[in-house]
């Protein structure tokens, strides 16, 4: 296969010269004190399977946190949670319950007390108003079943 050149590069693909930089070493302005002979870690070498050696520090792998485990929670104290839940849920239900029924006997009774007085009223004003005039309508039942009867006597 042909190697790109010049005249048969596509356009855009120009290559450009290359340089190599090389780090310049800082030099600290102070250096640590040494460690002792016992705090230096050990160089390792490890040989690749290509037949390279690579030498170094070993370092150990960074440990991740320890999970916190929560605390298993019985079955047994879960239906004990809800069955006290429930509890009070029908407790507060059996109350609510009472006040409605005594609520609605008050009412009862009200209604009744206040249909006895205006029955009691309106009787009293028919006792009253017929006795108190003596203009009332006086019906003979004998004489219409007779005159009905067409009996006449």
């Amino acid at each position: 296969m042909n190697e790109p050149t010049a005249y048969n590069r596509p356009a855009g693909h120009e290559t450009a010269a290359v340089e190599v930089h090389t780090p310049t070493p800082i030099v600290p302005a102070y250096t640590a004190p040494l460690m002792q002979p016992g705090a230096i870690p050990s160089v390792a070498s490890v040989v690749l399977p290509d037949g390279r050696v690579v030498t170094g520090y070993a370092i150990e792998p960074a440990k991740p946190e320890p999970l916190v485990v929560k605390p298993a929670v019985s079955r047994a104290a879960v239906n004990i949670a809800l069955g006290g839940v429930g509890f009070l849920a029908v407790c507060g239900g059996l109350l609510m319950l009472t006040a409605f029924i005594t609520a609605l006997t008050a009412l009862v009774t009200q209604l009744v007390i206040l249909a006895a007085v205006i029955f009691g009223g309106w009787i009293a004003v028919q006792v009253f108003s017929a006795s108190g005039h003596g203009g009332g309508t006086t019906v003979n039942i004998r004489k219409a079943v007779i005159k009905r009867n067409k009996f006449y006597g």
